[in-house]
């Protein structure tokens, strides 16, 4: 029999039993649904974040104390890392272009009579909006002037704006951030909520200006964000980080760093890790539905075998020979789990964008890679395959005057 003819007796045999080959491919179409929404939802996360962070450019970097080494017996001093660091880094480390301290926290803001709280107020310099790729939209940013001669101004977002009722012309009204009077210079360019964060809903000012409102002693825990010349000049940028703070800090040999340097591919990477992590356990735990699906296609096979035994007998009298059996009954079990694969693959996307969807924060959208498609449906085949072959070889060696005799 040509392959051809099996495909359409196969085909013919699934038609027949609608509902018992539906409810067959059920748990291929559970453990293939579950994975895809699954590794839908962790994939657009990941896709979202690392999209993120490459818009800040691969000469990234950001440095903060590493606070975890702050315990009894490893230093004698608490961990510190200051804007003159980041000053001597600018001005000792060859490849570093742009540099920024930042320190931040909620603030009460306040406008006649309408008050806000904001997500963070970030004390930075005039190189933040190049180094983060975070632009003004309206006004302008913080300059170099305004932190020489210790301006009260500020740039902030539109929400902000919005929940202050500062109107359609922001730029000059007097507002007040805790108790410190500041004029608005510039709103930034609307970017929406990211995981949970409202990029709207930030403040800057001046860094010296930030510290008079978050206290002295914020300054001994700043974080430094930079960019180096190109991307090549990443990893020295960061050994003469590395070997300046440790002198600076006095740490000697055998004392850890009690600081983090991380780049943009760090930061790529640990993200990834983590949700590759969370992707495999998942999907790992979930892919025994399918094979739970593959025990049902070989119960179901081996009763569609014992119906057509009297079938078999008759096409084997005919002249068919073992090896156009068993072609038969594979097809049958390869298309019950392709079918149920192909579905399962639709019903799992739909579930990962509903889901999505429904998650607070401005959730990224479902993000299916097409090794996942190819995956889940090479596995569900193959699942298809391996629990189909048992019945299909005991049809193949079924006696055909056995098999015409059968009742």
């Amino acid at each position: 029999m040509h392959l051809g003819e099996n495909f359409r007796v196969s085909i013919d045999s699934l038609r027949a039993n609608k509902v018992r080959s539906l409810l067959t491919a059920l748990g291929i179409v559970i453990g293939v649904g579950a994975v895809i929404a699954v590794v839908s939802i962790v994939q657009g996360l990941q896709y979202t974040i690392t999209g993120e962070l490459q818009g800040v450019g691969a000469n990234f970097m950001m440095i903060f104390p590493d606070v975890q080494q702050e315990r009894p017996g490893v230093f004698s001093r608490p961990i510190k890392l200051t804007w003159e660091d980041g000053k001597e880094i600018a001005k000792r480390v060859p490849g570093v272009t742009q540099i920024t301290p930042v320190v931040a926290g909620p603030l009460d803001m306040r406008y006649l009579d309408r008050h806000h709280r904001p997500q963070f107020v970030l004390g930075v310099n005039e190189n933040w909006q190049e180094i983060m790729n975070h632009a003004v939209g309206q006004g302008r940013f913080l300059s170099r002037v305004d932190l020489d001669n210790r301006r009260k101004v500020t740039c902030i977002g539109q929400k902000i704006v919005d929940e202050l009722g500062l109107g359609k012309n922001p730029i000059g009204r007097e507002i007040y951030i805790g108790d410190l009077p500041v004029t608005v210079i510039g709103i930034m360019e609307e970017r929406g909520e990211n995981l949970g964060a409202d990029l709207d809903d930030l403040a800057f000012v001046p860094f010296d200006s930030a510290l008079s409102l978050f206290g002295r002693t914020a300054g001994d825990q700043v974080q430094l964000r930079l960019k180096t010349v190109d991307a090549e000049a990443v990893e020295p940028v960061r050994d003469g980080i590395q070997a300046l703070l440790r002198q600076r800090h006095k740490l000697v040999t055998d004392q850890p760093d009690d600081f983090q340097i991380q780049t943009q591919d760090d930061l790529i990477k640990t993200i990834s890790s983590i949700l590759s992590g969370v992707t495999a356990v998942v999907g790992g735990v979930v892919g025994i539905a399918l094979l739970v699906g593959g025990i049902g296609i070989m119960n179901i096979m081996l009763v569609s075998v014992t119906e057509r035994t009297r079938e078999i007998g008759v096409r084997k009298a005919l002249g068919a020979k073992r090896g156009d059996i068993l072609v038969q009954f594979l097809i049958e079990s390869l298309l019950l789990s392709a079918i149920g694969g192909l579905i399962g693959l639709a019903f799992g996307y739909g579930l990962g964008s509903l889901v999505a969807k429904l998650l607070p924060g401005n959730f990224p959208p479902a993000h299916v890679p097409w090794w996942a498609v190819a995956l889940s449906l090479g596995f569900s085949s193959l699942v298809g395959a391996f629990f189909g072959s048992y019945p299909a070889a005991r049809a193949a060696r079924l006696d055909p005057v056995e098999a015409l005799r059968f009742e």
